[in-house]
């Protein structure tokens, strides 16, 4: 799995708060998750937010839904690569970016997420009738 690529970070001495710069410009901020990157499994979303690891906007203190801006979809040697930002609702302060990949391996689909806000995930799925990792041996 793709990890961020960071560029630098900020560190507030007035409030108990950092943020990421990614090489792209986009800041995430470590300040409004309660934690960074956290394993989700195999649950890889497409799209959303998961509302359980957000502490509240470390800007104007507000704990509410958030918005989901700058999304793009895009294909890559047959990998589609969908990414958004998660922002407060209420100050638009970047929470964190989203990404989400879809591929087809061999006999298999798969699924990668990673975000600071919705943590980390990869999933694998066999496109054929019988799964032949599920199989057991006859012997």
């Amino acid at each position: 799995m793709r990890q961020p690529s960071l560029c630098y970070r900020e560190v507030s001495s007035s409030r108990k708060h950092w943020r990421i710069v990614l090489g792209n410009g986009v800041g995430m901020c470590g300040g409004c998750v309660e934690k960074e990157y956290p394993n989700r499994g195999n649950i890889c979303l497409e799209n959303g937010s998961f509302l359980l690891n957000f502490t509240g906007c470390a800007v104007c203190s507000k704990r509410d839904f958030m918005l989901i801006t700058n999304k793009s979809l895009k294909e890559e040697d047959g990998e589609e690569i969908v990414t958004y930002d998660h922002l407060c609702k209420n100050c638009h302060h970047v929470i964190a970016r989203h990404e989400y990949t879809f591929s087809i391996m061999d006999e298999f689909q798969e699924y990668t997420m990673l975000c600071l806000l919705c943590g980390k995930a990869e999933d694998s799925i066999s496109i054929l009738p019988d799964d032949p990792r599920q199989m057991t041996l006859l012997f």
